[in-house]
């Protein structure tokens, strides 16, 4: 790692075990010396402390997309199906699209999924039980988002596999230079789950059912309904984020209760709890630690001229451990309070599916632990290479 103060300029290899196993000493650093500095390696100015990623999340002057600007051009996504995501857009079209959605994504809808999730983890705790060491990520993190993620779809759960090798085979190409097998993987990915989707929305269209496919079909605002592409953008990104950071908060979350027993005691002492630490399990490691912005109009930000056409990256991991908003931020707190954490982002584009995750989470960690109340670490786990998207390669238990 070499920080040049003065210049504001770093040079770190994000796929150096030595950060990427622990970015969190750097980022302490950066918020000290260099708050906002451009990384050489991803050629971007980034900014790291929690005023300024919570601002420029919610100021309309960033973006996600240019497309919206007069004579402004930005890159083609590497994903086609991107194009039509709200996730890319800005208003009006992101105002458009996430209107229409969110009649469809209604608090009784995620609600009634309480039942499924809680049954869902016995079954696989069940599982789990045959054997007297299991990888947690593989038996029980990973299983959850996806089958809940296809049944409020209503898509079928004997589909979960094949969802979840697209969902990763795209996610793969967000990470710091894919490589061109990568991108050839994803795209294939891309081309069979649209095909795989366009199918189904076809026989939905003419089998209704009780099912958030069919709810997006139907959902209209002002007389105005998602187009076929829109819609099927719209549910691969419930998967691939969704599952992407529902399986990282659980493992990464139970890594953290397991080395922090205190806590864990803390919180099995009273269910009421839960919902306090799942917010600081959220905060202490989060899944997603870096977020891209677009400039959409000239601008100075601590005497730094951003220019229109710029992209720039959010910290949120350093954000969520910045000392001058969380008291001791390197200490698990399950009864920190209040917790501004940006793990869902902030503003415009904050995250749609929170209220999906949180019930996921504060579903299935309470069945976890009640069942398996000793559940000890097998061998000490590593981080995945893949920075921003923070998460562990396996989790080895046993009980």
């Amino acid at each position: 790692m070499k920080l040049d103060t003065v210049k504001r300029r770093l040079s770190l290899n994000p796929r150096d075990p030595a950060f990427y196993q622990n970015p969190y000493p750097v980022y302490r650093r950066l918020q000290d010396e260099a708050p906002l500095f451009y990384w050489e390696e991803f050629e971007r100015w980034c900014f790291v402390r929690h005023r300024d990623v919570s601002t420029i999340l919610r100021d309309r002057r960033f973006g996600r997309s240019m497309a919206h600007l007069e004579g402004v051009a930005e890159p083609e996504p590497i994903l086609a199906v991107d194009r039509y995501s709200m996730l890319e857009m800005e208003p009006p079209s992101h105002t458009r699209l996430r209107r229409i959605v969110q009649g469809a994504f209604i608090a009784r809808q995620i609600e009634r999924l309480r039942p499924r999730v809680e049954s869902l983890s016995h079954r696989l705790i069940d599982r789990m039980q045959e054997s007297d060491r299991v990888d947690l990520l593989s038996a029980f993190a990973s299983p959850i988002p996806v089958l809940v993620i296809a049944e409020l779809l209503g898509v079928p759960t004997d589909m979960s596999d094949q969802l979840l090798d697209w969902s990763h085979a795209m996610v793969a190409v967000y990470e710091l230079g894919p490589s061109r097998e990568q991108i050839e993987a994803a795209r294939r990915a891309a081309d069979e789950f649209v095909a795989f989707l366009r199918d189904y929305v076809g026989r939905r269209r003419n089998e209704p059912q009780e099912d958030l496919l069919t709810k997006l079909i139907e959902a209209e605002e002002d007389g105005d309904r998602l187009t076929e592409d829109e819609l099927i953008s719209t549910c691969i990104l419930l998967l691939n984020a969704g599952h992407e950071a529902t399986v990282h908060v659980i493992g990464n979350g139970t890594l953290a209760l397991l080395q922090n027993r205190d806590q864990l005691l803390w919180w099995l002492a009273d269910p009421q709890r839960t919902t306090s630490t799942i917010e600081e399990l959220l905060r202490f490691d989060t899944p997603l630690h870096l977020f891209n912005r677009w400039v959409l109009e000239d601008l100075v930000v601590d005497e730094l001229e951003l220019k229109q056409g710029m992209q720039i990256s959010l910290l949120l991991g350093a954000a969520n451990r910045d000392p001058r908003i969380f008291d001791r931020p390197d200490e698990l707190d399950l009864a920190r309070s209040p917790n501004p954490h940006l793990s869902f982002g902030a503003g415009l584009h904050y995250c749609l599916g929170a209220p999906l995750a949180r019930l996921e989470l504060e579903t299935a960690f309470p069945v976890l632990w009640a069942r398996l109340p000793r559940l000890e670490l097998d061998e000490v786990p590593s981080f995945k290479n893949s920075y921003h998207f923070r998460g562990l390669e396996s989790l080895w238990v046993r009980y």
